[in-house]
């Protein structure tokens, strides 16, 4: 973005990161207005406190119309940076990010960089002394000892120089050795920046090399030849899980850079990251950089400036790394591209593939959507000619997929007489895959050992003392957790209403299955992947290399290994209590079981052996699970759509999601009928639809209550304008917008 040309730069306009959709106009000081930059970081007052903002404009007066005096207006406290942080591209993305959610552009601007560069809180390259050889003969008239010669071998096999610790312990000597060569002049001494290196325990990894299947090979070379034309093109490649997704990409990657252009790689968890990166890695060397929030800060704050200076052109992370600052943007890659990670869910809201969309047309770069479950709207935009679509219809080598089956669960009631975790099926199932010498995988979306407490004499549950919802009972740790708070107390011996000792523990969870697993098969060795077993850094990692290396037999879990792992030993996938996602209180519940079962079920038969899926469910009858069985996503599609349709859901519909939240729930209730009211002037043409006020399906959450407006629209910008227009009265009327958050196609209604 070119520098303004202003003679007086008087004044600047600040973004900061306050749920406010303004910049807010200070004062610039003599002695900066020559080194102030759009895009640099400047600390500034505001109210009480001081804030890191960002600088998004400049003018020479007060704009008449914002009311202000010069005398209202504060000085700037300190220019944090003369060279930018922020670059004119990715200004003019979280810009149009803002814009689109309906959120602060200091927010996003925020969101952007890299943890831990805050107003005092900079984060500083890692230094480290390091040792280097001056001279390869030494003086014959000094005589090095046992200890110093071992230092002048180590160094000479490590080519000259070395970090000073790493020398001491190599060469198993102390720091005084090493001194006394450095005053003879045989060696020198100094301080050099050390990049800390979030790939150092995966380096050197050999990837076996793959040749291309023909629909591979036609895949690539369209997304290659629309990367010749310097122009925006959009792919939808929709392939069947183990089709070889990821080798397109890889290969489309290496065109982008042998044209000159740089390229993003998106995946949805963090738990993906260390798949792709060995591939990367072993094709790409120095070249690729990692960006997800399990680095430490120090990796990270590395890892974002190597991007910036162009020593890595391939970037590889989790939603905020569509905003890496690299240059000359060819190529963006947005893996599983359905995934609901991908949606950032607390301020700023905003939705990672659509905002990669957005930055691959700004920088007239190719963006390629992947997965073997696209979401409605992708598939959708491909049918209309906004995507262009391209499809691997079978697995890489011809495997088969996994053959399924659904586990019919008031059967099993009907004949064992008592409700079961785990069918017998399935627990013969996992006792003849292990006897062949075969690995399994089970699938329970639900953390901890109980879904919730229940009395039997009062019929009260025990629920979190912050948020309306049931404490989920983990009996590792002996108490009972909030899952969306952290509140957590010692599970009782009786109830804490009526004192009865017939507390009832409803429901499974991961940590309960594991302990059936064990009792069943206590010769397996076990792991339980979720957010709970998984707390230190490189745990799962560690965990998921130690399964596809065959040192565990059975791996239980979330979604987290639902999607993306390729492990070739796995012939079994059991999938238990499928239904609890079918009965959550949101349109897309179908959509998401179905794609969470397709893509489970593609862990299994990934090798030369063929797979099995069983999946337990008390309502066999549904739709989404029967095309799941089949792999059927155009049926699946089709019947969906219908349902869409009909009710009025995207993509057919535009959704937006205002949410009111205070601790007072009559003040929360006061403001929300003035918003309502303002909509409804707004909307007196009646294109939109508006529902609510109503309580949100968790009507409170860390003691704030929620009050949830719903609206939805056929023509995105008439529903923004009223929007707009709404919250600009509401707030004349005396609103509180602080309290208001609005979400621009929402990803869930709860």
């Amino acid at each position: 973005m070119p520098q303004p040309v202003l003679k007086d730069k008087r004044y600047v306009e600040v973004a900061l990161p306050v749920p406010l959709q303004k910049l807010f106009t200070y004062r610039l000081p003599k002695g900066l207005s020559d080194v102030a930059r759009i895009g640099s970081r400047v600390e500034v007052s505001f109210g009480k406190r001081n804030i890191t903002g960002y600088i998004a404009g400049f003018c020479g007066d007060i704009d008449p119309a914002s009311q202000l005096r010069d005398s209202d207006i504060k000085d700037i406290r300190e220019l944090l940076d003369e060279e930018p942080l922020v670059s004119g591209e990715i200004l003019e993305l979280t810009r149009w990010a803002a814009e689109y959610y309906a959120t602060s552009w200091g927010e996003m601007l925020k969101a952007s960089l890299p943890a831990g560069i805050s107003s005092s809180n900079r984060v500083r390259p890692k230094r480290r002394k390091s040792v280097r050889l001056l001279a390869n003969e030494i003086d014959p008239d000094f005589k090095l000892t046992e200890h110093q010669q071992r230092i002048i071998e180590q160094l000479k096999s490590s080519g000259g120089e070395m970090l000073f610790t790493d020398l001491l312990e190599r060469a198993s000597v102390g720091a005084s050795p090493v001194n006394t060569l450095a005053k003879h002049g045989v060696l020198a001494m100094s301080i050099q920046e050390v990049r800390r290196d979030p790939f150092s325990k995966i380096r050197n990894e050999v990837v076996d090399a793959i040749k291309l299947t023909s629909p591979q090979s036609e895949a690539l070379n369209a997304i290659v030849e629309a990367g010749k034309t310097g122009e925006y093109s959009a792919f939808l490649l929709h392939g069947v899980t183990g089709s070889g997704k990821t080798e397109v990409y890889i290969r489309a990657m290496q065109a982008a850079l042998l044209d000159g252009r740089s390229s993003i790689m998106l995946v949805p968890e963090i738990a993906l990251t260390p798949v792709f990166s060995k591939r990367l890695l072993a094709v790409f060397g120095d070249e690729v950089a990692i960006l997800h929030s399990n680095l430490s800060t120090g990796e990270r704050y590395d890892e974002w400036r190597r991007i910036r200076n162009g020593e890595a052109r391939v970037v590889i992370g989790t939603r905020s790394a569509v905003f890496a600052p690299l240059g000359d943007l060819g190529l963006v890659i947005v893996d599983e591209e359905h995934d609901t990670s991908y949606r950032q869910n607390e301020m700023p809201y905003y939705h990672g593939r659509d905002v990669a969309v957005m930055r691959a047309r700004k920088a007239n770069a190719i963006i390629v959507l992947g997965s073997a479950t696209p979401s409605l709207e992708t598939f959708d935009n491909a049918h209309s000619g906004k995507y262009r679509y391209l499809r691997l219809p079978d697995r890489i080598g011809d495997r088969p997929l996994a053959t399924a089956e659904l586990i019919d669960m008031r059967d099993v009631f009907k004949r064992t007489g008592k409700d079961v975790v785990l069918s017998p099926q399935l627990l013969r199932s996992i006792a003849e895959t292990h006897s062949k010498g075969e690995q399994s995988m089970i699938l329970l979306n639900r953390r901890g050992f109980s879904t919730f407490v229940l009395c039997r004499s009062c019929g009260e549950s025990l629920r979190c003392k912050n948020c309306d919802i049931t404490l989920t009972y983990h009996r590792r740790d002996g108490h009972l957790i909030c899952h969306y708070c952290n509140y957590s107390v010692k599970t009782p011996s009786a109830c804490p209403f009526c004192e009865s000792e017939f507390l009832y523990f409803v429901g499974q969870g991961t940590e309960q299955v594991e302990d059936i697993l064990r009792k069943n098969f206590p010769a397996l060795k076990i792991a339980r992947i979720d957010r709970d077993s998984m707390k230190r850094k490189g745990d799962l990692a560690k965990t998921l290399n130690a399964f596809d290396c065959g040192e565990i037999d059975l791996l239980l879990g979330t979604q987290m290994i639902a999607k993306g792992h390729d492990f070739h030993n796995v012939t079994l996938v059991g999938v238990v209590s499928v239904d609890t996602g079918l009965g959550l209180p949101d349109f897309r519940a179908a959509e998401r079981t179905f794609q969470l079962l397709t893509q489970v079920a593609g862990r299994a038969g990934r090798g030369s052996l063929p797979g099995t899926v069983l999946i337990q469910t008390y309502y066999p009858e549904h739709y989404a699970l029967r095309h799941a069985v089949n792999q059927d996503f155009d049926g699946f599609y089709s019947e969906e759509m219908k349902y869409r349709h009909r009710l009025g859901y995207p993509p057919y519909f535009v959704l937006a999601s205002i949410m009111l939240i205070h601790r007072d729930l009559e003040y929360a209730l006061k403001n929300a009928r003035i918003l309502r009211d303002s909509l409804d002037r707004a909307n007196s043409d009646k294109a939109s639809r508006i529902l609510g006020p109503a309580q949100a399906s968790i009507s409170r959450i860390k003691n704030q209550y929620r009050q949830q407006i719903i609206i939805k629209s056929e023509n995105r910008r008439a529903l923004r304008t009223m929007i707009d227009s709404a919250l600009a009265e509401a707030e004349a009327r005396g609103c509180d917008r602080r309290i208001i958050q609005v979400e621009i196609d929402p990803v869930n209604l709860m």
